[in-house]
């Protein structure tokens, strides 16, 4: 049941995304093939974010220490444009136009609202 609520609870953090940022699109009027498309690019970003990210860290690791962990925010938005293509090969209605600010403030928007809302609900496990 965990995993079905964090799933949900990244689906709300990338339609957030898509609220505030004009440079990412969800281009469908159908509310029950939006919310599909939302779980589908959440579930491609997991993916991207499970088997990439320990990659990066390892190979950048002196990168992350010489720029005191900054080099995170390039690296999410960068996985971030990664999961936008990943969903475009995939014909899912989601896009991200551009690295900067696009990609790099909608990670950081799926971050932080992510954050929040796994603090706010509970998992019961």
């Amino acid at each position: 049941m965990g995993i079905v609520i964090r799933l949900a609870i990244s689906a709300a953090a990338f339609w957030l995304a898509t609220w505030i940022l004009p440079g990412i699109t969800l281009s469908t009027d159908s509310l029950p093939k939006a919310a599909g498309t939302l779980v589908a690019v959440a579930v491609i970003f997991g993916v991207v974010n499970a088997i990439l990210r320990p990659i990066i860290k390892t190979v950048g690791c002196g990168l992350y220490i010489l720029t005191l962990g900054l080099v995170a925010i390039v690296v999410n938005g960068l996985l971030f444009l990664l999961a936008s293509w990943i969903a475009g090969e995939l014909d899912l209605p989601f896009h991200v136009d551009d690295f900067w600010p696009s990609a790099v403030l909608g990670a950081l928007i799926v971050g932080i609202a992510s954050s929040v809302l796994n603090f706010v609900v509970k998992d019961r496990d």
